[in-house]
């Protein structure tokens, strides 16, 4: 005869309502005995809450959210001239030079489209709308690019105004395509008009936790970051994956964007006395904060977010930029032909090597060209294939291979970069293969 099953402890009871409680929580618990590939975001199983005393009760983000609503029996539209995009990028303000290199990226795929015919001869023409980084703003522009005809739209980068911008696309059932905004929350808004085909911020930070802690053996790390949304979740995975390793962050302090002062973090940074600091921020700030801590004498290993991988930063830092570490979503130095040929049109057109936003973009904008070609002018199908996980699985772009998860987040290969003699050098990260 089976023996009857032990009565829960309060201790199990306790363990399990905290369980469903994580539950509501954007979906990283996953069983411990699980393949880390399968892994919601690629969390490397020794990092996912709580997996080695409980197995979840619900998954979340592992199954593609569904449209079922109407608009795929919509006949294409006659007696159009042009087919129009919306791009949604800050083109004033502190990231106007990333804001430019977004819309130049997206230009040159739509201009390379049109020299190939456009879509049954119409041009495709985009239609940009400034991210003016006020609350709220964004969600008029969407509403504006609606309203001028856009059969998509590109953008954004601003978390909070991507956040803002995705809920009105799905009121007005529009695909968005986004190249540029980090947030690994982004598409945990279960929207299925969206898709996010850059690496988040938890790969980076995975990123960041394996080679800091593992790789070199630094154990205290203190934090300055932005005091914004970017700052918040960006170091949020950084500094939940260290509690995991055990290794809390010994401190974490913030700035305002445009500040050029920091000798109030920088002493507080002093006094944790910490093996290693890690900067979250725009280029332009953290700049100042590496030149700030040479100036003080503060000489700890410096460890950025992926923005500080831009020509201002080593502009701004100079000689005190070499040694520092960050990630990048891909490589530019890759032996990729599709890549060389982008950056030599990219930088004929417009005078200027392509960033991350760029080739991001550039990479977004064929992405809803060829859904387009595909399947026609109607969103609901144009939103079928960009969602459609069989199709765009291993999606070659001139920033390599694009893998989305169930979630439309990108999954694939996420780079190392050192500053050495003043240029970025780049190296495959290897967290996620062990």
């Amino acid at each position: 005869m089976k023996a009857m099953k032990k009565p829960y402890s309060f201790q199990t009871i306790l363990i399990r309502s905290l369980t469903g409680i994580l539950l509501l929580v954007p979906g990283y618990l996953l069983p411990a005995q699980y393949d880390q590939d399968k892994n919601y975001g690629n969390t490397p199983s020794e990092l996912l809450p709580y997996g080695n005393y409980q197995d979840a009760y619900v998954y979340y983000f592992h199954k593609p959210q569904a449209f079922t609503g109407a608009g795929r029996e919509k006949p294409e539209p006659k007696g159009l001239s042009e087919v129009r995009i919306g791009v949604l990028a800050p083109l004033e303000g502190i990231m106007v030079h990333q804001g430019t290199q977004m819309l130049q990226g997206a230009t040159l795929a739509v201009e390379e489209a049109n020299a190939g015919g456009g879509y049954k001869g119409l041009p495709f023409t985009i239609m940009p709308h400034n991210d003016v980084g006020l609350w709220g703003a964004a969600a008029n522009e969407v509403v504006k690019m609606s309203d001028e005809g856009a059969w998509a739209i590109l953008g954004t980068i601003d978390d909070v105004n991507s956040h803002v911008a995705i809920r009105v696309a799905l009121k007005l059932e529009i695909p968005v395509v986004n190249t540029g905004d980090p947030d690994p929350t982004f598409t945990e808004t279960a929207i299925p008009w969206v898709i996010h085909p850059i690496a988040d911020d938890r790969q980076s930070c995975y990123a960041l936790v394996d080679y800091i802690y593992k790789q070199k053996g630094l154990e205290r790390v203190a934090v300055i970051r932005a005091d914004n949304r970017y700052g918040r979740v960006g170091v949020m995975e950084f500094r939940d994956a260290a509690n995991r390793e055990g290794r809390p962050l010994v401190l974490e302090i913030r700035f305002a964007d445009g500040d050029t002062i920091f000798d109030t973090q920088l002493e507080r940074v002093k006094h944790s006395h910490p093996d290693a600091v890690l900067l979250w921020g725009n280029a332009r700030e953290m700049a100042l904060i590496v030149n700030r801590m040479h100036e003080l004498g503060i000489d700890y290993p410096i460890f950025t977010s992926d923005r500080a991988v831009n020509p201002l930063f080593l502009e701004i830092a100079g000689e005190n930029a070499n040694g520092v570490v960050t990630t990048c979503q891909y490589n530019p130095k890759a032996d990729n032909p599709y890549l060389k040929t982008f950056q030599a049109n990219y930088k004929k057109r417009f005078g200027m090597e392509p960033d991350v936003f760029a080739a991001h973009a550039y990479d977004g904008m064929n992405m809803i060209i060829q859904a387009i070609h595909k399947v026609g002018l109607n969103k609901a199908l144009i939103r079928d294939v960009l969602t459609d996980l069989k199709t765009l699985q291993g999606y070659q772009g001139v920033t390599g291979k694009i893998i989305l998860n169930d979630a439309w987040n990108d999954v694939g290969d996420i780079y190392m970069v050192k500053i050495i003699n003043g240029d970025f050098k780049f190296s495959r990260a290897s967290w996620k293969k062990e």
